[in-house]
């Protein structure tokens, strides 16, 4: 048994996970956390930093040049904390949890969807704070379907959150 394993067993975590996987089992949420984390996988930040590069101006070019630099950095560190942690992702780990699309690397902690998504989220906020009644929505979104779509465990959404956050705030602060 692993160390991952062994913290997991019969926790709070794991059951959390499992009840919130269960609401996969609806074909309309599933479809829908399906298509939100699709979005997450960069689809929409691409397009949105086209977009404020395009027709936001100078902060818009800014914000996006920002985006991506962040973006850069969130990707080269949830990777190489992956491969340093190797936590199993869930479905791998308890035959209750079903993966309801396919994960897009092998480990689970922490969510890169999560961290992109928190990190642009900030990122854009300090530019453009009028698009957070927008982006808020869509990140916590983004975070629940990676637990809902059995990819990922709460405190793996959590460690994206927070680093994406760090990231963001370091990012605006340099700025």
């Amino acid at each position: 048994m692993t160390t991952w394993q062994r913290l997991e067993a019969g926790s709070a975590e794991r059951r959390l996970c499992l009840a919130m996987n269960r609401w996969g089992a609806r074909h309309a949420l599933r479809r829908f956390f399906g298509v939100i984390s699709r979005l997450g996988d960069g689809v929409f930040w691409y397009a949105l930093m086209a977009v404020l590069a395009t027709f936001g101006g100078t902060r818009g070019i800014v914000s996006a040049l920002h985006m991506a630099l962040i973006g850069i950095v969130a990707a080269t560190m949830y990777k190489g904390l992956k491969r340093w942690t190797r936590r199993p992702r869930p479905f791998r780990t308890h035959d209750a949890i079903i993966p309801y699309v396919a994960p897009l690397d092998e480990f689970s902690f922490p969510s890169g969807h999560t961290l992109h998504a928190v990190s642009f989220t900030w990122q854009c906020a300090a530019h453009f704070p009028e698009l957070l009644l927008v982006l808020v929505p869509l990140a916590a979104l983004i975070a629940a379907s990676r637990v809902v779509l059995g990819l990922h465990y709460p405190s793996d959404v959590l460690a994206g959150a927070a680093l994406g956050a760090a990231l963001a705030a370091l990012g605006v602060a340099l700025a």
